[in-house]
């Protein structure tokens, strides 16, 4: 007599932004074809997540809000689409529920569904920045999510340290991007004197980093070049990239710039334009990750702004770089606030630009970033985020104890 056909198992995703869906598309895609129709997605997501079978609560457009005054706007719609949330899964019981990122938002659901259905476990993807600052968000955390996995390698230990949930190292998804970022023949960079020197220059991505950065971008790149001609030598052709939606106002604004820079605006132009330069100026965050695993050698800035600067006392880390604090050693150099003066990001700037010993060792040390970011084989993230989710899948939800 032939077994009945088991149920699938249920994944319930709780996303809040486009970059959360991205990485939940990837990891739906691995449970797909490590299961096939052994598996069904339910929750909360994007375009990425329904194109892998999920038909979202609601659109994410709703809580996908930054800043303060957007966020108290649009509070009683967040704080309904949490319950929404939190009240789905309680009725569905899914197998398990992975939430991605937007901790303001997945966090607040995972407390709700804690309390209501305990028995239901549940993953966090990407772990707030517990390491630098309220760092005992880590221990409130373990009450509500059984399992973390992590972007960097540090965090690992990070979370043991500050008694947070259990975490994996899977993997920066950077790493999937690494052959658009590095120049595939000699041609995209040319070495140093065999053709023209690009510079990369990245104030932020948010509109009030940019307006802050903005400035004191423009006279560091007109000092930079005056102290290669000081020295001799050509100055370099500087590349902006830009999100979209900003590359229009800081096309105008550069525009009378006393140096020679383009704008570029969409995804591709910026890897273009990564795998050619030879050196940057970056905004501290995400881009100075990005821009060391292109192999680009770079002077970090950062402008506070009012409330950073009545909680810059509450940081709890020597540096605000991710290659410093992932190689665990300052390898760049980064000035902030009051120390971001266009004097001395120009002189930091000018020795990245030629070929010198300060160029050379940041090279290097991103080689050994290269192997760490990698982790202990050739999986990608979402493929060893997958592993972790399987553990939970196979579950019984009669016990107590969790992997």
């Amino acid at each position: 007599m032939t077994e009945p056909a088991a149920d699938p198992k249920r994944v319930f995703f709780v996303v809040g932004e486009a970059s959360g869906d991205r990485l939940g598309a990837s990891l739906a895609a691995e449970l797909r074809q490590g299961h096939g129709d052994a598996v069904t997605f339910e929750g909360l997501g994007g375009e990425g997540l329904a194109e892998q079978g999920l038909d979202s609560l609601f659109d994410i457009e709703d809580i996908a809000v930054m800043g303060l005054a957007p966020v108290v706007a649009r509070l009683p719609t967040i704080l309904r689409r949490i319950k929404q949330t939190a009240d789905a899964i309680i009725a569905s019981k899914p197998d398990v529920v992975v939430l991605i990122d937007s901790p303001d938002f997945t966090h607040r659901v995972a407390k709700r569904v804690r309390k209501a259905t305990p028995e239901i476990p549940i993953i966090g993807w990407v772990s707030p920045s517990v390491w630098a600052w309220r760092q005992s968000r880590a221990a409130t955390m373990r009450a509500y999510i059984d399992h973390l996995l992590v972007l960097l390698p540090f965090e690992v230990e990070a979370h043991s340290r500050l008694g947070g949930p259990p975490a994996s190292y899977v993997g920066h998804p950077l790493i999937d991007e690494l052959e658009s970022l590095r120049p595939q023949s000699a041609d995209e960079r040319p070495a140093l004197g065999e053709g023209a020197t690009t510079v990369l220059v990245m104030p932020g991505s948010r509109g009030g980093e940019i307006a802050r950065h903005l400035p004191v971008l423009r006279e560091t790149l007109a000092r930079a070049n005056e102290l290669m001609r000081q020295r001799g030598a050509p100055t370099p052709i500087y590349v902006l990239p830009s999100v979209p939606k900003h590359a229009a106002h800081i096309t105008q604004f550069v525009k009378d710039w006393p140096v020679t820079i383009t704008v570029v605006g969409d995804q591709e132009g910026k890897r273009a334009a990564m795998r050619r330069s030879h050196a940057a100026i970056v905004a501290s965050g995400t881009a100075t990750l990005e821009v060391a695993l292109a192999g680009i050698p770079m002077v970090v800035l950062y402008k506070l702004d009012f409330l950073a600067h009545l909680f810059r006392r509450l940081v709890k880390v020597w540096t605000i770089i991710l290659p410093n604090l992932v190689l665990g050693r300052p390898v760049v150099r980064e000035y902030v606030d009051e120390t971001a003066r266009p004097e001395a990001l120009a002189r930091a700037l000018v020795p990245l630009i030629t070929d010198t010993p300060e160029r050379r060792a940041q090279i290097e040390a991103f080689q050994e970033l290269d192997a760490l970011m990698a982790g202990p084989d050739d999986q990608s993230p979402a493929a060893r985020a997958r592993v972790v989710v399987d553990r939970f899948l196979s579950l019984d939800r009669t016990l107590k104890s969790r992997p």
